[in-house]
């Protein structure tokens, strides 16, 4: 396939095409991430779904929390992508994780207001 007609023309369209292994490997983080957005918003949807014994101010914040996380794992899932192709078709180091202590704390948050909804 022509360089030209992929999507996105800032990624193919500089450097070298890597080898094909590193390119697979990037797309399945990239599907990984998406994956972890979707736990996220079935966290979300679930705990206004269940009926939980618990304060509903306590459940919504914490569904806010997990629609948030969700959102910013399709973003990260995008950037990541994008940038870790850069640096293999330009052969540099390639980016570090930049999101991945904000989701471990998000989760964390957003178990605690469910334990304390829980006991309030």
């Amino acid at each position: 396939m022509n360089a030209d007609r992929r999507f996105p023309r800032s990624v193919y369209g500089e450097g070298e095409e890597p080898d094909p292994r590193f390119s697979l490997a990037n797309e399945r983080t990239f599907l990984a991430w998406l994956r972890t957005a979707l736990a996220m918003y079935a966290a979300a949807f679930a705990l206004e779904a269940l009926s939980l014994p618990e304060a509903t101010g306590w459940r919504i914040a914490a569904a806010a929390v997990f629609l948030v996380l969700g959102t910013l794992s399709v973003v990260q899932a995008w950037i990541g992508w994008r940038a870790t192709e850069r640096s293999l078709r330009r052969a540099e180091p390639l980016p570090g994780l930049s999101t991945g202590a904000v989701l471990v704390i998000g989760v964390v948050i957003a178990a605690a207001l469910v334990t304390i909804g829980l006991y309030a």
